[in-house]
């Protein structure tokens, strides 16, 4: 092979891997064709572009014909697409992808043989963008003109979209794997004029997000451009495009030094609507309109100062990072370069129109002729700047990625001086080392001798992220910082900080209050690091961050507060409902200031206990803030619990019990107020007293069996043993039912109304006898003779779980003796088993999730019901000749008391009670994390197994 003789032998392997691919890809045809095309010297550069560039030769065995043109051609020249001819969105993206390719390819080989300076490069690669964005923006404005009509102005003009290119493609200096950072804008609001209107805003939203979209997109071609929007007004929180009056207000009242640094290179790339001349127009006067923000009409001392914590923070970047190899943001890298140019820009170009280019190479010159630089350093820094960025394409050019960090590899440094046209690594390192050493001294000589920065703490490196985490010339290091920390993935990470240091809320901060915030990150940042899992704490911990922001004394709470900080990372990545609720209720935030209270566990008396203190505190006469002391409690109880929960300071069945004394206690509390409300307005209830209301909450279901989770229903029943034709001996007397009929609504209202803090919990009532048409309250005479002559087997079933929680302890024990009464009665064995079957294969037939990928751990065959169903049945039939298994209400208990009286083997209750235990603790980890109670469906195997073997055995 030909090539090989013009390549270093330790290459030629991968020089003949790479060739052999190629041919393999283009046929003998071709093959021939570039070998008699080939004398020595371009021999040389396709050994070269072979080697340094894996893209390269990927593409041109794709498309076969290129690498003859580039051979046959000095320049294959880029004309824009015949949008014409393009008939789908489809067509479009792979014409443009295939024009990028072709381009970047034939920039590739200009610049490993030497045909091209870096920026005869940079402008072809700007070029193409400037024709993909245009030729993107008008074939969608057609569509968009087609469906919705011309956006014009309220004065009936038609409006142009202006796109504004920022960075390196404001400045002509695009490299290889460029991102685009753009602005989009058009004159004025209104509306379009077509059969299906849009307002202007919406209608340039759309075409912003299809243009974006059209080059963004990574298809099987590959992708256009990666786009930036984020140099935007606001940033990712701001719209996608605006109308300049909004610019301009946000530019004066808002806009910020980095901004102005920004706008310096900000250039009209395309634009598109009207004629021409309307949108030349329009552009100029955008441009017309910007300018002074970017230059002040004097020598603008005013920024030396923000240029200087620029200018420090970047050596103090590049000293926490001791990122040598990367040659952008590593000491006297291309980032130092810009600096050096941009901040006399900012000072001078107010009063020195010739400053105001964009293109750092036609910038350094004038400085130095206008004394700004020594005599001589701007050829310097000019052939410096050039080598580092040739260097970067080399780098680039490899697998078409954005990078800048030199290979650790030697083979692969060797790899990249061989592309380049140097004779060995050492001979391009001593040249990068001494371009560096050149931009690093001019660099500490710009606005002031630098001080030595003191060595970094960790809260230092989090404060230079949170202070520059909008940069995107910092980016990378910002991902590896987020990395080496363990945030995962970085991007996402970084993104999420980036969200909210340029969301409005926070620009429009007081001082102090912005004062806390830049206190709070870097703190916040640093202890989201020591949490298993970063990313999650830090994510969920956002929604309440933006809760506190104008109620900044919690900010302060935090900062002087460490371990709060660290609690409330730690909560908030085990459980979104954690974080949730304290972005809901930021007071909160006060429960967690006493660590040792906050997973110290409460028993029911002190829950009840703390929550009478509680009510003392409000007027006995303000309802409403009795019923949001109620909500706070509730809050602040549940979220004690949970953080018990998650840390393991109370196991499951203490956790169920912790929710069920809440609740309970809440329960008293609200049949206290509204009790008090009715007997201020009607009196007291015909034989009833302050001492025995004569009417008791029965509680069912899981509050009835003491097993309550987060977030559960409370299902209740209301009873009385008043003489309901007894009046009550108030001026407004009302007879007895109607009393504790209106009691029993007045304490649903204390419990469901929804305030700012929410319902304190949701009521279902409809196990009450004859369900919703029966009457809310029931004489406890009448709840016995419907238990007797009129209940179906699965009301028999729910009277297992249900105790008395709340109001007249005396008509409680006298519920209590019925409920045990009624479970005790001898009951047809077979017919109760083919009525519980019967229930159970409904409610699996309705309510079972599970599938072939799932087990849902309530409804699924060996799951949660079966267990309780297996309880309830077992208490049903045999309760008759063991009184004592119903006297519990709680599944576990039972199955003990099942085991006591000889009636289930001790390792079917064991069996029964670890499944249920295990199904449990699953299913509250699943609440907390706000998931369906399902898990894969290989979960629980032996569990599942033991339970359906007792499920046959008893229920058949």
């Amino acid at each position: 092979m030909p090539l090989i003789d013009h390549c270093p032998a330790e290459h030629q392997p991968q020089l003949r891997q790479r060739w052999e691919a190629w041919c393999g890809a283009v046929g003998a045809d071709r093959v021939a064709e570039i070998e008699a095309l080939l004398d020595a010297e371009r021999a040389q550069v396709l050994a070269r572009a072979f080697v340094g560039s894996d893209f390269f030769v990927q593409q041109c065995g794709r498309h076969s014909h290129w690498l003859a043109a580039l051979l046959q051609s000095d320049d294959c020249g880029l004309a824009a697409p015949d949008l014409a001819e393009i008939e789908s969105e489809e067509q479009l993206e792979k014409i443009l992808r295939n024009l990028r390719n072709r381009v970047n390819c034939e920039v590739i080989w200009r610049d490993f043989a030497g045909q091209w300076d870096i920026p005869t490069a940079c402008a072809r690669l700007t070029q193409l963008a400037e024709v993909c964005i245009q030729a993107a923006l008008d074939w969608h404005r057609l569509k968009m003109v087609e469906r919705h009509g011309e956006p014009r102005s309220r004065e009936g003009a038609v409006q142009p979209m202006i796109v504004l290119g920022m960075g390196k493609l404001g400045a002509r200096e695009l490299n290889l794997s460029s991102d685009i950072d753009l602005i989009f804008a058009y004159p004025e609001p209104g509306q379009s004029d077509g059969d299906k209107p849009l307002e202007n805003q919406a209608w340039f939203q759309r075409l912003g997000q299809r243009l974006i979209k059209s080059l963004d997109t990574v298809t099987a071609d590959g992708f256009v451009f990666r786009v930036d929007m984020r140099l935007r007004p606001y940033g990712d929180s701001g719209p996608l495009v605006s109308h300049y009056a909004a610019l301009e207000d946000y530019y004066q009242t808002q806009g910020r030094e980095w901004e102005r640094y920004a706008m310096i290179k900000a250039r009209p790339v395309a634009m598109s609507g009207g004629d021409g001349g309307v949108a030349a127009e329009a552009a100029e006067e955008l441009m017309e309109l910007l300018r002074p923000f970017t230059y002040r009409r004097y020598i603008d001392f005013s920024v030396i100062e923000a240029l200087r914590e620029m200018k420090t923070l970047i050596q103090r970047q590049v000293r926490a990072r001791g990122m040598t190899d990367n040659i952008k943001l590593g000491r006297g890298g291309i980032r130092e370069v810009e600096f050096i140019a941009q901040a006399f820009q900012l000072i001078r170009g107010g009063r020195e129109p010739d400053l105001r280019v964009r293109n750092i190479l036609k910038v350094l010159p004038l400085l130095e002729a206008d004394g700004h630089l020594p005599a001589g350093s701007a050829e310097q820094l000019w052939d410096a700047y050039l080598l580092l960025r040739r260097v970067e394409h080399g780098l680039q050019a490899e697998r078409d990625q954005q990078t800048q960090t030199l290979p650790a590899e030697m083979a692969r440094r060797e790899q990249l001086a061989f592309a380049l046209g140097y004779a060995s690594w050492p001979l391009l390192a001593e040249k990068l080392d001494a371009a560096r050493a050149i931009i690093e001294h001019e660099f500490d000589e710009v606005i002031a001798p630098p001080e030595e920065p003191a060595e970094l703490t960790a809260n230092d490196q989090w404060q230079l992220l949170w202070a520059g985490c909008e940069r995107n010339a910092d980016r990378d290091s910002w991902l590896e910082k987020l990395h080496q920390a363990g945030f995962q993935p970085a991007s996402q990470a970084l993104d999420c900080i980036v969200a909210l240091h340029s969301d409005r809320i926070v620009s429009a901060l007081p001082a102090s209050s912005r004062q806390r915030l830049d206190q709070t990150m870097p703190l916040l940042l640093a202890s989201a690091s020591e949490v298993g899992e970063p990313l999650l704490a830090l994510e969920r911990v956002m929604p309440l961050l933006r809760s506190i922001l104008r109620r900044s004394a919690y900010l302060v709470l935090i900062n002087e507060n460490p371990p709060v900080l660290a609690q409330l990372l730690q909560l908030c990545a085990a459980s979104p409902w954690i974080a949730e609720q304290l972005a809901r209720h930021p007071i909160l935030l006060d429960e967690m200031l006493d660590q040792r209270r906050l997973l110290a566990p409460s028993t029911a008396g002190d829950i009840a206990d703390d929550l009478r203190q509680e009510m003392l505190r409000v007027e006995p006469d303000d309802l409403e803030g009795q019923m949001e002391a109620l909500r706070l409690f509730k809050q602040s109880q549940s979220l004690r619990i949970a953080a018990q929960e998650v840390t393991g300071a109370l196991p499951l069945m203490k956790v169920s019990d912790s929710l069920t004394w809440l609740a309970e206690a809440i329960l008293q509390q609200s049949l206290a107020l509204a009790w008090q409300q009715m007997t201020e307005k009607h009196g007291l209830p015909g034989g009833a007293s302050a001492d025995d209301m004569r009417f008791a909450i029965i509680a069912y279901g899981k509050l009835g069996g003491l097993e309550l989770g987060h977030g559960s229903d409370l299902d209740i029943v209301f009873v009385h043993d008043a003489e309901p034709q007894q009046y009550t001996d108030g001026e407004r007397s009302i007879d007895n039912l109607s009393f504790y009929t209106r009691l029993a609504q007045r304490l649903i209202h204390i419990l469901q109304t929804r305030t700012l803090s929410g319902p304190l919990y949701e009521v279902d009532t409809r196990l009450r006898p004859s369900g919703n048409s029966g009457l809310l309250v029931t004489s406890l005479a009448a709840f016995e003779k419907y238990q007797r002559e009129s209940a179906w087997t699965w009301e028999h079933q729910a009277l297992v779980r249900t105790r008395p929680v709340a109001g007249s302890v005396r008509l409680g024990e006298a519920f209590e003796a019925l409920r045990v009464t009624l479970l005790c009665e001898l009951r047809d064995a077979p017919k109760l088993r083919g009525e519980v079957v019967e229930m159970r294969d409904k409610m699996r037939a309705h309510l079972d999730k599970s599938g072939s990928q799932q087990f849902d751990l309530k409804h699924g065959p060996g799951g949660i019901i079966d267990i309780e169903f297996i309880v309830q049945f077992t208490a049903l039939a045999w309760a008759h000749k063991a009184p004592a298994i119903v006297r519990y209400t709680d599944n576990i208990r039972i199955l003990q008391s099942l085991t006591e009286a000889g009636l289930l083997p001790e390792t079917e209750a064991a069996d029964l009670t670890g499944a249920y235990k295990a199904y449990r603790s699953e299913g509250h980890r699943l609440a907390l994390q706000q998931l369906p109670a399902q898990v894969p469906a290989d979960w629980f195997p032996a569990e599942r197994e033991n339970v359906e073997q007792v499920w046959k055995r008893l229920l058949g």
